[in-house]
């Protein structure tokens, strides 16, 4: 005959199955917990303490994976805030980790995140970003005089809106202008209370451009023997490769979120793929305008090969 559990066993074992589930599947604090379940904060440790005993919670500490130890190295080295890094080199695949980072930086209704351009950019937010209820979406530059589809930044930031459940806002003007329309922009009541939202970015997603002498951006004209010392860009703010800044005709008249205004931003994830990239990341990283990244395992391994190099 088999020998039936005490009622007072079964109900102290649904007590630890339901404290359990509460606190370690969907993450209340043993505070919430208590006021949940309308027992006292005692009672529900000694309830979690019970479930490990019990084998209803089993706690295991995962190996860390190669993607993991690339990342913390590569976090280190370039002084960054963080680093994710996925084994994919699909640029899609970095989008979970790019919205880990953001459901982790306290991002609150108000919060402003501003949306680069670029082909990463557009992988990341056409996969989807985690929902930020009421939070301001906000382009990092004008529109670009390029009909591909990488270059949309309005529409970039309109998918980014629908996705976090957030207010999207556009800026309708070119990302170059000629110094008189600057100006008048600067005066424009709509145009200038986007640009006044630069101010206060608190978490952008920016891509990392790789400088071509033959790419888009080549005919802006640096000075003559500059060209070869660019690296790479972040919303076209060209930087070598230590990261200093490297200027050109015209960038004053740039509509689009400034350098300085960029490495004042709390969270500016930098995402990019590509080990042809390495250089501009690092670059990147070094000019303050991005302080975490979203890469590949590939690309991550390739910067610490680089870093080592005597003359990185």
């Amino acid at each position: 005959m088999t020998k039936r559990p005490k009622p007072g066993k079964l109900l102290n074992r649904t007590l630890m199955h339901a404290a359990a589930k509460l606190h370690y599947i969907e993450g209340l604090s043993q505070v919430e917990v208590s006021r949940r379940m309308e027992v006292s904060t005692a009672t529900v440790s000694r309830l979690l303490g019970l479930a490990r005993q019990e084998g209803i919670v089993r706690i295991q500490v995962a190996e860390l994976d190669e993607a993991d130890v690339l990342g913390e190295k590569l976090c280190a080295a370039l002084e960054l805030k963080a680093v994710r890094v996925v084994e994919s080199d699909k640029a899609a695949a970095l989008n979970s980790q790019v919205g880990s980072i953001l459901l982790g930086a306290g991002l609150r209704p108000g919060s402003v995140i501003a949306i680069g351009w670029g082909r990463t950019v557009q992988s990341v937010i056409s996969a989807g970003l985690p929902k930020l209820p009421d939070v301001v979406v906000v382009p990092t530059t004008g529109g670009m005089h390029e009909t591909a589809s990488h270059f949309q930044i309005n529409e970039f930031v309109r998918m980014a809106a629908e996705q976090t459940g957030g207010e999207a806002r556009f800026l309708y003007a070119p990302s170059m202008v000629s110094s008189e329309l600057h100006a008048v922009l600067l005066r424009d009541p709509d145009a200038a209370r986007l640009i006044g939202l630069w101010e206060r970015v608190d978490a952008a997603i920016l891509g990392i451009g790789l400088f071509q002498r033959d790419g888009v951006g080549a005919d802006i004209g640096f000075a003559t023997g500059e060209a070869g010392r660019v690296a790479g860009d972040v919303v076209r703010h060209y930087f070598d490769a230590d990261g200093n800044e490297m200027r050109w005709p015209g960038q004053d008249n740039l509509m689009s979120i400034s350098r300085a205004q960029l490495r004042r931003v709390p969270l500016s994830i930098g995402a990019a793929i590509g080990r042809e990239k390495a250089g501009a990341i690092i670059g990147a990283a070094r000019s303050g305008m991005i302080n975490a990244l979203v890469t590949d395992s590939r690309t991550a391994a390739q910067i610490l090969d680089a870093l080592q190099q005597p003359d990185v």
